[in-house]
């Protein structure tokens, strides 16, 4: 039963990837070709849009690939590790950088919502505020799993 589990998790980790990597594929270049007509007198306007969107696609499969070892880590029974500590460390610094990057370009996507109707800075809040609750949700759990580890060591030296 417990390979089963993590079997649907490893495939859910990797389901997840593939729609950020169609995303990239697909969305991103006509997205700064869009903007780049947008504002021609502004020549670095479509790399700024690649530096952000891929920049951010970095840290995210980054924090994909240690959620996958999370998942390995539970299934070999070494979850209460300092490599699953380190596993959520990284996710949380991922989450960080990618609402950093997002946080940059900001003012980048408002620049270019006032030309367009659609509310693309509000897109951009709303994925600062996932990696964020991200970030903080993996500090805790990294915060618990370190005091659980230190509790179980010190059970092992009193036995």
């Amino acid at each position: 039963m417990k390979q089963v589990t993590t079997l649907f998790l490893k495939l859910a980790v990797i389901f997840i990837g593939i729609p950020v990597l169609a995303l990239c594929i697909f969305l991103v270049p006509p997205m700064a070709n869009f903007a780049a007509k947008l504002y021609p007198n502004i020549a670095p306007m479509k790399y700024l849009i690649f530096i952000v969107m891929y920049g951010a696609a970095v840290p995210f499969y980054s924090a994909l690939y240690q959620a996958f070892n999370l998942v390995r880590y539970i299934d070999e029974n070494t979850s209460f590790s300092e490599l699953s500590v380190k596993a959520l460390k990284n996710i949380k610094c991922c989450a960080i950088t990618i609402s950093g990057l997002y946080v940059l370009g900001l003012p980048l996507f408002h620049f270019i919502g006032k030309k367009v109707d659609p509310p693309i800075g509000l897109m951009g809040l709303i994925i600062i505020f996932a990696s964020l609750v991200i970030a903080v949700f993996a500090a805790i759990l990294q915060r618990l799993l370190q005091e659980a580890i230190n509790i179980k060591s010190e059970n092992d030296l009193t036995v």
